[in-house]
């Protein structure tokens, strides 16, 4: 009964908006309100109800995604075709990332678990100063942690690491920076996050991507000793371990395990079977097949797995309702174009916004991955890493308060990116499909739009 009223002014709002595109049904054109189309409108008002009822996130979700896609079956085709023909060929198209996100944010929350129950962040303040300086070695840890792991994982061992030493008192403003230093570690590596991996996969060259960490380093020190200070005021970190502790090392084998797996799929199936990535979740079903082979030897936290579950299904909703907007184009390849990605990829998913970039080429490709990789870090459910973090951290989950105390990571990635430009300077390249800076891949073909046709489906060439 409480959570009736937060969602209906939503579906209200949403009602009003719908009435419009039914004059508009028998036209050629998606329906629009003046020149923004419905679809982008409705989507606004999604993300909207996440940031004001954020205690019921995960219902505004999932009725905006199902008003979304019957909007569009009505009204608006798909990049796939018109009706629930092309719901059904987009829906194929995109069921691999889909579960990718489902597996691994439900599989990297049992490993969080193993690792906090190793109970290696109880012995960690026997490492990290007293102070401030601990909070932030901690956010370095992070980042490096980040640069070859999945940004999922870095920030989940460091949201474990953080329970421990600050006494399970977090502030939000640490949290926000515990997401942005796993989101800047990956972002100059191409096995450090999805979007310089599809790079990578498209022929950019890894050297070009590295260059992302002069803004990411930047970056990490701008908001992580503010962030620092102010966990430090609000909890300091455990001076000593506990007395007895005991360090379970099968559990730490098993993180280790579980991760060196991922990392040897996920490097091995896109160097030299990138056509595996694009048909099967194969990152996903490597760490629940790598948790399932170590259950005899340490079972994992079962019940883990419920909160992990509706985080998932969130944040799957939000990428399916983007995956759905009439996005064909970008401006013109240029550092403002590249500065600009970085805000929309906080409320948008940065998969689609690359893809569409490498279509384009032309860019920076340091500053691209900088962009999409670290933007979304400004809001919590801007990455996978911020809603995986926030299902350990429920008080994450207001964008209000996210914005308010973690006021430093938009002031980060701002000022990184300026002081990047200065020193590097802009040398757009267009990327290479063949040579030894990458492996040889397929280039994307993406959706176009013309009045008179449906939308042409992605495929590879």
């Amino acid at each position: 009964m409480p959570s009736r009223p937060a969602s209906f002014p939503f579906v209200a709002l949403v009602a009003l908006i719908l009435a419009p595109g039914i004059a508009h049904a028998a036209l050629a054109e998606p329906p629009a309100l003046g020149p923004v189309p419905v679809d982008f409108v409705l989507f606004g008002l999604v993300l909207a109800g996440v940031a004001i009822f954020h205690h019921h996130t995960l219902r505004v979700a999932v009725i905006g995604l199902a008003v979304i896609a019957a909007f569009k079956v009505l009204f608006s085709p798909f990049a796939t075709g018109p009706g629930l023909e092309g719901l059904g060929a987009h829906l194929l198209h995109e069921w691999v990332l889909i579960a990718n996100l489902l597996l691994l944010l439900m599989g990297f929350a049992l490993l969080s678990r193993h690792f906090e129950d190793s109970l290696v962040p109880a012995w960690l303040p026997r490492l990290l100063p007293d102070d401030w300086k601990g909070a932030f070695i901690l956010l370095v840890i992070i980042f490096v942690l980040s640069s070859f792991l999945d940004n999922i994982a870095a920030a989940l061992i460091g949201g474990s690491i953080a329970s421990v030493v600050f006494r399970g008192k977090v502030h939000i403003g640490y949290l926000a920076a515990i997401v942005a230093a796993s989101n800047a570690g990956g972002s100059g590596s191409v096995v450090g996050d999805t979007t310089t991996t599809m790079m990578w996969i498209d022929g950019v060259s890894p050297l070009a991507v590295f260059e992302a960490y002069v803004a990411a380093s930047v970056a990490m020190v701008i908001f992580g000793i503010p962030a620092s200070m102010q966990q430090h005021r609000y909890s300091p970190i455990i001076a000593e371990p506990s007395v007895g502790v005991s360090i379970d090392y099968a559990r730490v084998a098993i993180v280790a395990f579980i991760l060196g797996a991922a990392i040897v799929a996920n490097v091995t199936v896109n160097l030299h079977y990138p056509w595996i990535a694009d048909n099967v979740p194969f990152l996903g079903l490597t760490v629940w097949l790598a948790i399932l082979v170590a259950t005899p030897i340490r079972a994992p936290a079962w019940t883990e797995l419920r909160p992990a579950f509706r985080g998932a299904v969130f944040l799957c909703s939000l990428v399916l309702c983007a995956s759905m907007m009439p996005v064909h184009k970008l401006p013109a390849a240029s550092w403002q174009t590249a500065l600009g990605l970085g805000f929309v990829s906080a409320v948008f998913d940065n998969i689609p916004l690359t893809a569409l970039a490498l279509k384009q080429d032309g860019y920076d490709w340091g500053f691209l991955a900088y962009a999409v990789g670290f933007g979304g870090s400004m809001i919590w459910f801007g990455s996978s890493a911020g809603v995986a973090l926030c299902t350990k951290f429920p008080e994450g989950r207001s964008v209000f308060a996210w914005l308010r105390a973690g006021w430093h990571v938009a002031l980060a990635y701002v000022i990184a990116f300026f002081v990047m430009l200065a020193i590097v300077g802009w040398h757009p390249q267009l990327k290479r499909h063949t040579g030894l800076d990458g492996p040889t891949a397929p280039s994307y073909v993406m959706m176009e739009y013309s009045p008179s046709a449906a939308w042409q489906a992605r495929a590879l060439m």
